[in-house]
C-alpha cells in the first residue's frame, strides 16, 4: 500500500485502520458516547452492550470467554499485567524463577527485570535456535517445581519465527508453571481460535491487526484471576483487575478487527501474503549484491515477514536513501537515545555489524505486486548510490 508517495511495509510495526473498523468506531466518538460504567440510564447500558460484543468478538479470535478478556491500553500494558500481576501477587510463595524466551518483546524482558529488581525473582532467558525457535531441550532443563511463569511469544514481531505452543504449553504445565503468550503478532500470522486452551495469559493489541492504537487485552483464564495484582487501582471495572472507564470506540474497534481476522477467507488471505512475499524476496535476492535471509526459512514464518542483511551496508543508511519513498525499519531498538544492535538477531547468532546490517520488511493486506516491483527498485537505487 501506499501513504502518499510512500510504499509502506512496516506492518509488523502498526497497520492502517480497516475502513470497516472505524465505521464501527465512529458512531461511538458522537451519538453514542455513553460511559459504559453508567448503569442507571440508557446510554451507559448502550456503550456497555457495545464492551461486551467486542469482549465476545476478542474471545471468540482465541477460544476464550468473553468475561477472560480484559481491556488494556494495548499489548505492553497486557505484558506488564501478565507478569507484574502475577509475580507480585506471588511475591511470598515457594516458585522463585521466572523464564522469557531470548527474543521477546522488550517490554517483557524489562518486566521480568523489574520482578527481579523489585521482588527478588531469578529471571532466566530461554535460548532460541538460529531460526528463532525455543530450544526445547534448554526449555525442560530450565523448567522445575520452583518456576512461577514462563513467557514465550507465538509469533516473534521483528523475524516471524512461529512457536509451537502446544507443544511449549505441554512441558510448561507439567512442571506447574504458568505460561504467559505475547500474541500481538500472531492473529495475521496462524489461526488462533484454540490458542487460549494452551495457554494461561495472553496478549493482544488493536494497532497490530488493522484496528486502532491505544487499546489492547489480556486474556486470563478465568480461575487464575483472584491470582493478579492489578497495575491500576480506581473504580473497580473490569472485575477491579484494571480500573478506569473503558475508551468505548477503541474496545468496539478492537473487536471489530478481530471479527474480521475470523472470516473464513482469512487462511486463503494468509496464503496470498506468503505467495506475494516470496515473490518480492525472490527479485531482491536477484540484486548483485550480498544478500541473506534472518531467521526461519520462508515457509515456517509469519507470512508477511521477511528479515534482510545487506553484506557491508548499515541499514540506517539504506533507510535513510530510500526516503521518502519506502517505509521499513531496521527492528533495532533504541534505550535512551543510544541505538543498540536487535536484541532478536543477536540471540540467532548474529554479530553486531550483521545486526546491524539487516531491515525488515513486513507486507499488508494492501500490498501490491505492483508496490513490491517498484520496492524493488528503489532498494536497487539506494544499494547502488551506497556501494
Amino acid at each position: 500500500m501506499r501513504v502518499g508517495n510512500t510504499i509502506y511495509l512496516d506492518h509488523q510495526a502498526t497497520t492502517p485502520v480497516d475502513s470497516r473498523v472505524w465505521d464501527a468506531m465512529r458512531p461511538y466518538c458522537a451519538e453514542n458516547f455513553g460511559n459504559p460504567h453508567s448503569a442507571d440510564h440508557i446510554l451507559g447500558w448502550a456503550a456497555a452492550k457495545a464492551i461486551e460484543s467486542s469482549s465476545e468478538s476478542i474471545a471468540g479470535l482465541i477460544g476464550a470467554d468473553p468475561d477472560e478478556i480484559i481491556f488494556t491500553s494495548g499489548a505492553t500494558e497486557a505484558n506488564n499485567l501478565a507478569l507484574l500481576g502475577i509475580g507480585r501477587r506471588a511475591s511470598g510463595g515457594n516458585r522463585r524463577r521466572i523464564l522469557v524466551g531470548a527474543i521477546e518483546h522488550k517490554c517483557v524482558l524489562a518486566a521480568a527485570r523489574a520482578l527481579r529488581q523489585q521482588s527478588g525473582y531469578a529471571v532466566q532467558e530461554i535460548p532460541v535456535d538460529s531460526g528463532g525457535r525455543i530450544d526445547k531441550s534448554a526449555l525442560d532443563t530450565l523448567l522445575g517445581d520452583d518456576v512461577l511463569l514462563v513467557s514465550i511469544m507465538a509469533v516473534n514481531n521483528e523475524i516471524g519465527t512461529i512457536e509451537d505452543v502446544v507443544a511449549l504449553s505441554q512441558s510448561i504445565h507439567t512442571a506447574g508453571a504458568l505460561f504467559h503468550c505475547d500474541a500481538a503478532q500472531a492473529p495475521l500470522a496462524i489461526d488462533l481460535t484454540a490458542l487460549a486452551k494452551s495457554v494461561d495469559l495472553l496478549s493482544l493489541s488493536g494497532h497490530k491487526i488493522y484496528g486502532p492504537k491505544g487499546i489492547g487485552a489480556l486474556y486470563i483464564r478465568r480461575d487464575l484471576q483472584g491470582s493478579v495484582e492489578p497495575l491500576i487501582y480506581g473504580g473497580g471495572q473490569q472485575r477491579s483487575l484494571r480500573s478506569g472507564t473503558l475508551p468505548v470506540p477503541l474496545c468496539v474497534g478492537m473487536g471489530r478487527a478481530c471479527e474480521l481476522l475470523t472470516d473464513d477467507q482469512m487462511p486463503e488471505t494468509r496464503e496470498k501474503l506468503r505467495e506475494r512475499r516470496d515473490r518480492f524476496v525472490a527479485k531482491i535476492f536477484s540484486l548483485p549484491w550480498e544478500i541473506s535471509l534472518n531467521g526461519p526459512p520462508l515457509a515456517n514464518r509469519h507470512p508477511a515477514n521477511l528479515n534482510l542483511q545487506f553484506s557491508g551496508f548499515p541499514a540506517g543508511d539504506i533507510l535513510s536513501v530510500m526516503q521518502p519513498r519506502l517505509a521499513a525499519s531496521t527492528g533495532a531498538a533504541c534505550t535512551s537515545g543510544i541505538p543498540e544492535p536487535s536484541h532478536v538477531l543477536r540471540a540467532i547468532g548474529l554479530t553486531g555489524e550483521n545486526a546491524e546490517s539487516s531491515i525488515r520488511f513486513s507486507l499488508g493486506l494492501g500490498t501490491t505486486d505492483e508496490d513490491l516491483d517498484e520496492a524493488v527498485e528503489i532498494l536497487r537505487d539506494a544499494l547502488a548510490r551506497l556501494s
